[in-house]
């Protein structure tokens, strides 16, 4: 799913939050972003009251954004109270990819002002953004709840009660989304959203709706395009999928999916040597699509090219092999996990220790086996290793407050000579 980035009849100082991206990218990435309208309410805010936040957004507009930061942080070390300033220190941290800043300050920020929906949308929007929709989902529904007008805090609950899987509640913010935006372009995201709702419910005739709506309010919408044709073809309109799919690539030549939704259109059509540029691209976009190489190989066996297909078939062998090995690396590390800790439980802590360290070679992303593994260093005194895999272990799971919690105790407890430096 891709992020969204809000329109506001006029963007003004909105425009400093975007990236240097198509849209479409965004949209992708399946992450809302931060509500422009909070960006003009702050920007009108600060222009009436000639705050010195203000010269930072001259800085934002320059594109002189560490300059900005700096003077963020130095007017929140003056007036720790400047909600302004932190609801946009966070919004630009978060554009920034800090999670832990942009986190702390939007935190604040709401903190200080707890009856405004624009900064708990903003907090949410940020926890949305860094991927953690669980989180996201409070400061949202607070959002709906002291706004109910507040259309974007309805499709951003929308979005994430939609993973979720809460249709029927999704499909509730969305609709009402809809109608407080009206036939607008900015409209166009919930209708493609709500297509994505009432698909997974079953009703493709009611997802096309939505989505023809979304590219009628918004032309450019290469996703909604792309999805389109894919209703379209579910609903056996091979026409008019073509050239939705046509129009999707056109728009965003770099989406892989819909160079694979396109090539494989032509590949049913039996236009093989059509379908071959286009799966050809996808596969460079994204050369572990099992789905594409298997389209891929395909088409070039039926436009005559046998050894470029023989090729595509080894690659897919390979892709193949690496899949089952990581399954049962998956299987080996959990498995050596579960025997490390019963050795643990039967006082085994040395033994423990060697299949916690095994584990964590087969699985190095599992941060369950590393705090595993941290731990039992740590149980040992081996202080040095131990404290590393446990910061590790919070810098991966920052808002993870057991975590820190361990780490402080653990810190609380380690030699002198080992507890220097941040803590997380």
């Amino acid at each position: 799913m891709r992020r969204r980035k809000w329109r506001a009849a006029n963007l003004g100082r909105s425009r400093l939050f975007r990236r240097p991206e198509p849209a479409e990218s965004r949209l992708r990435a399946g992450l809302p972003a931060l509500h422009l309208c909070l960006a003009l309410l702050c920007a009108a805010s600060l222009l009436a009251q000639g705050k010195p936040v203000e010269e930072a957004w001259a800085l934002l507009a320059k594109g002189q954004r560490p300059q900005a930061i700096r003077l963020l942080y130095d007017i929140i070390k003056a007036n720790p109270g400047d909600a302004d300033a932190r609801l946009l220190l966070g919004s630009v941290l978060q554009e920034e990819g800090d999670r832990t800043g942009s986190i702390a300050q939007l935190t604040e920020a709401v903190r200080l002002r707890p009856r405004s929906a624009e900064a708990q949308n903003a907090l949410g929007e940020a926890f949305n953004a860094f991927g953690d929709a669980k989180a996201a989902r409070g400061p949202f529904e607070k959002a709906v709840s002291l706004d109910p007008g507040f259309a974007q805090a309805h499709v951003n609950l929308g979005l994430v009660l939609q993973q979720a899987g809460e249709l029927d509640q999704a499909a509730m913010h969305l609709d009402r989304a809809i109608t407080l935006l009206g036939r607008k372009p900015d409209a166009a995201y919930p209708h493609y959203l709500r297509a994505k709702v009432t698909s997974e419910q079953g009703d493709v005739i009611k997802a096309a709706a939505h989505l023809q709506e979304a590219v009628t309010l918004r032309p450019d919408f290469a996703e909604a395009w792309s999805d389109l044709g894919d209703a379209r073809k579910t609903l056996l309109d091979d026409a008019g999928a073509l050239a939705a799919f046509e129009r999707a690539v056109a728009l965003a030549p770099d989406d892989a999916v819909a160079q694979t939704r396109l090539g494989s259109q032509y590949l049913d059509e039996g236009k093989a040597h059509l379908a071959v540029a286009h799966l050809q691209e996808a596969a460079r976009l994204d050369p572990k699509n099992q789905s594409t190489l298997h389209s891929l190989q395909r088409a070039l066996r039926e436009d005559g090219q046998a050894a470029q297909a023989d090729a595509i078939k080894r690659k897919l062998v390979e892709l193949l092999r690496d899949k089952d090995k990581d399954d049962q690396n998956m299987l080996a590390g959990i498995e050596l996990n579960n025997q490390g800790a019963n050795l643990e439980k039967a006082g085994d802590l040395a033994g423990a220790l060697e299949k916690y360290r095994a584990a964590r070679k087969l699985l190095p992303d599992h941060n369950g086996i590393r705090v595993n593994f941290a731990i039992a260093l740590l149980r040992l005194g081996q202080w040095k290793e131990g404290l590393a895999e446990l910061r590790e272990a919070v810098r991966r799971e920052p808002d993870n407050a057991v975590l820190k919690a361990a780490l402080d105790d653990a810190l609380a407890k380690a030699p002198e000579g080992l507890k220097s430096g941040t803590k997380y």
